[in-house]
């Protein structure tokens, strides 16, 4: 068999996209889940050569778990965040399973010693400040990051992730809204899920108009001549860097404001990340049911990372 398990290549990055595709191809994942991954994958592989390894055959489980260890290192030294780190470990237990099914799962808080983390919300998004995250988006425009601010205002008004408000077609979304009063979101969601999102505001019309006017004659609200890639490592982490600057967390921080909102208006009583006993447990549930299918997740959950958690 020659090297990378046949799969038409020498590079080992390259090879893990190759499968990655190929399990796209077959329908078990989506083509932006492909990239996702991949990306990570390829991380991964820049590791492995550092330590000598440049051929899949060569990687075992326990050379991923010393991978994990380095990562759970960088975790504590707060260099990565908890997720990303087992997310980095996920995606090559996701590599290695397409090229050598009998691959043993790496857990990457067992194995690794990646601290779990944490779901549970226990501060309050700044965002839900009004004023705070209209001068932050204000920010961003005024120093030139348009596209950026565009994202940000997309993410408090609508919930969407960032790289959905990038890759949204704001012209086709905003008549949409207009004609039927319901946009779809289907690029750069989680899993390839596309979802529909009720339009229930003025402001949620008028990101839109915004993001449209910006947009022009572009497919998306990513500029001309860049790829997903290259905006998101340069405007899209300059306007991160200048919302956290404002006080802002970041563009899931507003994507937080945007729920805890939606929890207010759909129960009447304030987010429990603000303190508020609930006092209807099933009300509250069918809520969150709600919230999680507006934001994009299969799980409820994880809707306390957005809204704080059920209590006892």
């Amino acid at each position: 068999m020659s090297r990378n398990y046949g799969l038409g290549t020498r590079d080992m990055a390259s090879a893990g996209r190759i499968a990655l595709a190929s399990s796209a191809a077959q329908r078990e994942m989506s083509f932006s889940t492909v990239d996702t991954i991949a990306d990570r994958w390829r991380k991964f592989t820049q590791y492995a050569k550092d330590h000598g390894i440049g051929r899949m055959e060569r990687v075992t489980e326990g050379f991923a778990i010393k991978y994990g260890k380095s990562l759970a290192a960088e975790v504590k030294d707060k260099e990565k965040s908890e997720a990303y780190a087992q997310n980095l470990v996920s995606a090559v237990n996701t590599v290695m399973h397409l090229v050598r099914p009998e691959w043993k799962t790496v857990s990457p808080t067992q194995d690794c010693k990646i601290k779990s983390r944490c779901t549970i919300r226990t501060e309050i998004p700044n965002g839900t400040d009004r004023a705070v995250a209209d001068r932050a988006i204000t920010a961003l425009r005024d120093a030139g990051l348009t596209h950026a601010a565009a994202v940000a205002e997309l993410a408090r008004e609508l919930g969407v992730r960032s790289k959905e408000a990038s890759l949204l077609d704001a012209s086709r979304s905003l008549r949409e809204a207009q004609v039927r009063g319901v946009i779809v979101i289907s690029d750069g969601t989680k899993g390839g899920r596309p979802r529909e999102l009720v339009i229930t505001d003025q402001r949620q019309l008028t990101a839109l108009t915004r993001a449209s006017s910006l947009q022009g004659r572009e497919r998306a609200l990513i500029p001309a001549g860049q790829n997903w890639k290259s905006y998101r490592e340069g405007q899209l982490r300059e306007g991160r860097e200048l919302l956290q600057a404002h006080g802002i967390n970041g563009y899931h921080d507003l994507r937080s404001a945007y729920a805890c909102d939606r929890y207010q208006v759909l129960t009447g009583q304030p987010a429990p990340v603000f303190g508020a006993p609930i006092t209807d447990r099933e009300l509250d549930k069918q809520v969150r049911m709600q919230l999680a299918q507006e934001l994009g997740h299969a799980r409820i959950d994880i809707i306390s990372e957005y809204i704080g958690g059920r209590g006892k």
